[in-house]
């Protein structure tokens, strides 16, 4: 069983920082792709924000692009979103999401975090 767990989210001024994780756990044998989503206040769509591939290419929305910055360990099966100047409208839900294949076959699978709430407020 392969789980996403997230954590950092919280609630912060505009301008400011926040730090999001995100660790894979379970049986992996290779973690694909990693990005990060976000889901807005009143039904809004689930977006992605940036996305990071195994070898470190980043691609990242128009919205945050210069103010969000996706990494990762392949090392400790960890990706991170580093916010910084915060905006009220990156107030959402922010989802952890990765394509991984287990040690028993071929197949890639993806998987989804439970989510962590960003709150940006004055």
């Amino acid at each position: 069983q392969v789980q996403l767990a997230e954590s950092g989210g919280g609630s912060v001024q505009p301008g400011g920082s926040l730090r999001l994780s995100c660790v894979a756990s379970g049986t992996i044998s290779s973690i694909y792709g990693m990005a990060w989503y976000r889901q807005g206040p009143g039904g809004k769509a689930r977006e992605p924000v940036a996305v990071i591939s195994s070898d470190g290419g980043t691609t990242y929305a128009d919205s945050v692009r210069g103010r969000f910055t996706i990494s990762r360990d392949n090392a400790k099966n960890t990706v991170s979103l580093q916010m910084n100047s915060l905006k009220p409208e990156d107030t959402a839900v922010y989802y952890c999401n990765a394509d991984i294949s287990l040690p028993t076959g071929t197949r890639i699978n993806n998987y989804w975090g439970q989510g962590t709430q960003v709150t940006v407020s004055s």
